[in-house]
């Protein structure tokens, strides 16, 4: 599994118009799926978000969790949109290859279970719509961007 994590003070998503996902301050998540993705990876991916240390402590340090935002009583804030471009191949031609990216109907329940996971911990979680044409708009903090790739 593959995520795209931004650092974000603002995030949301549209479908035909109308907003279905938003969040203040806290982290953008493009998430792709492959095929050899797992309900366990989802929730390491989860678990990896929910503590990774790239949110601004009380000295502007990169220093905070959305673990410690919820510990500290703030809102930890996430955004999940899935992204099966993540594992679009480019080294063929100028035309990516898809091959790599699972089939919606394998690729949607493991999402799900992403966003279900950060969940359970004490996220906020905002969502886009699966199979859909979709319209983000952030705000990148920092910037602040990074790929984590998870796999068993």
């Amino acid at each position: 599994m593959r995520a795209l994590v931004q650092r974000v003070s603002s995030a949301s998503v549209t479908v035909q118009g109308d907003i279905v996902g938003a969040i203040g301050a806290g982290l953008c998540v493009f998430v792709g799926v492959t095929h050899s993705d797992t309900d366990a990876i989802a929730c390491k991916v989860a678990d990896k978000l929910w503590t990774l240390r790239i949110l601004d402590d009380d000295d502007g340090v990169m220093n905070r969790s959305l673990a410690d935002r919820a510990a500290g009583g703030q809102a930890a804030e996430v955004l999940v949109v899935s992204q099966f471009t993540l594992y679009g191949d480019t080294t063929g031609g100028r035309r990516p290859s898809w091959i790599a990216a699972a089939r919606p109907e394998q690729a949607e329940p493991l999402v799900h279970a992403v966003v279900q996971r950060l969940g359970e911990h004490g996220a906020t979680v905002a969502t886009g719509r699966f199979r859909t044409e979709m319209q983000v708009s952030l705000t990148n903090d920092g910037p602040i961007t990074l790929v984590l790739d998870v796999d068993a």
